[in-house]
């Protein structure tokens, strides 16, 4: 498992982006790391693989402390997908992003190959390997950067901000992919505002403020809260807002899925009589 030990950070800057923050987080777990921008979702998960040293506290990774541990040993238990996946692009074909990134990792040219082509089929972008990684679609760019960080296997995959810039189909096969994902028993781990995106993945959730840590939980307790979710600047998903609304009915105002708020709305709502 992955443990932060009362982090604390501090940018040269003087600014305090993190303040005392326990957790835990367990093998094959999906998790959300939400806040408003600025609430220190992405120190957090510069932490996670030892971009950034902790200024008290410590993390651990599967027992090893980050601080005496390289970034380059790290990321191979722990791969960081960042938010704009330009910024991991430098080769002239999607093929080769993998290719050389694992010779770099010193992977034999076999196993190079093997992996790279298993992430490319598994991410949808076999048919595209040969393209310029910087000519694809937005959604597509996303799922190479994904599949950049797959090839290596780490047992612990960090998205930053996944659904920034993506449309509705992209949302939905990203969505899809971190499920096919989990069920390989990877861990993932999240940073997002997207509520809505959040809450249909339904993971645990660790809920930020201002670098402190509000709450964590399951997904429809904390994403159902609307005074957790205020502290955190954040509004409520648009099922559980309707089903509040709705409440003077009688109505479970936990419900979070479309199906679910149908179900339990027939429940409570009679049928009008007909009128003939």
């Amino acid at each position: 498992m992955i443990q932060l030990e009362n982090l604390r950070y501090v940018y040269p800057n003087g600014v305090e982006a993190l303040r005392n923050i326990s957790l835990k987080i367990w093998e094959g777990e999906l998790i959300a790391i939400m806040g408003e921008n600025g609430s220190g979702k992405t120190t957090l998960l510069k932490h996670l693989n030892g971009l950034l040293k902790p200024t008290e506290g410590r993390v651990l990774v599967d027992g090893q402390d980050t601080r005496k541990v390289s970034v380059a040993e790290l990321s191979r238990k722990v791969g960081i997908v960042f938010q704009t996946p330009d910024t991991m692009f430098f080769t002239e074909s999607v093929w080769s992003e993998i290719y050389f990134s694992l010779k770099v990792m010193g992977y034999p040219e076999d196993e190079a190959a093997s992996r790279a082509e298993y992430a490319l089929k598994f991410m949808d972008l076999w048919n595209y390997k040969d393209r310029s990684p910087f000519t694809l679609s937005g959604g597509e760019k996303k799922r190479l950067s994904i599949a950049i960080v797959l090839a290596w296997q780490p047992k612990y995959i960090v998205i930053d901000e996944p659904t920034v810039g993506q449309d509705a189909p992209s949302r939905r096969r990203l969505e899809q992919l971190i499920q096919e994902l989990r069920g390989e028993g990877i861990t993932i781990i999240l940073s997002s505002h997207d509520v809505e995106f959040v809450i249909d993945l339904r993971p645990r959730v660790i809920l930020l403020s201002k670098g402190k840590l509000l709450a964590d939980g399951a997904a429809e307790s904390i994403l159902t809260d609307e005074d957790k979710l205020e502290k955190a600047s954040l509004l409520l998903p648009q099922i559980p807002l309707l089903m509040k609304k709705l409440s003077m009915i009688g109505v479970n105002p936990g419900c979070i899925t479309v199906e679910e708020a149908l179900m339990e709305i027939g429940t409570k709502v009679k049928p009008p009589k007909s009128l003939g």
